[in-house]
């Protein structure tokens, strides 16, 4: 059965605790989730605290529901990527310092 948010394309450029875990609720209740990954690692809460086969307790919790993507916001051809990526979506969140998306242009 969909949830009261199905149909809601929401882009998660969120990371360690608060901002994945709004997320998570949103696609709880049905949303399109589309965790924003860096290259390399990944999100920091994949290693954060406790490890269980190599990956976070914490992570398994919040990304539930979501689809990642690794993209790389620092350069320009990630940044095209986010914006293509924006034009569907109903919802951003973000959570970097104030700053950080006007100065990679998003």
């Amino acid at each position: 059965m969909p949830g009261p948010l199905s149909g809601i394309r929401v882009v998660d450029l969120t990371g360690v605790v608060s901002g994945p875990l709004a997320t998570a609720f949103l696609a709880d209740q049905g949303a399109d989730v589309i965790k924003i990954e860096p290259p390399g690692s990944g999100d920091a809460l994949r290693k954060w605290r406790k490890l269980r086969n190599g990956t976070s307790v914490w992570w398994d919790a919040q990304s539930r529901n979501k689809e990642s993507v690794c993209i790389d916001l620092r350069v320009a051809e990630g940044q095209a990527l986010v914006r293509e990526l924006l034009r569907d979506a109903d919802v951003l969140i973000e959570n970097f310092r104030p700053g950080t998306l006007e100065a990679w242009g998003l």
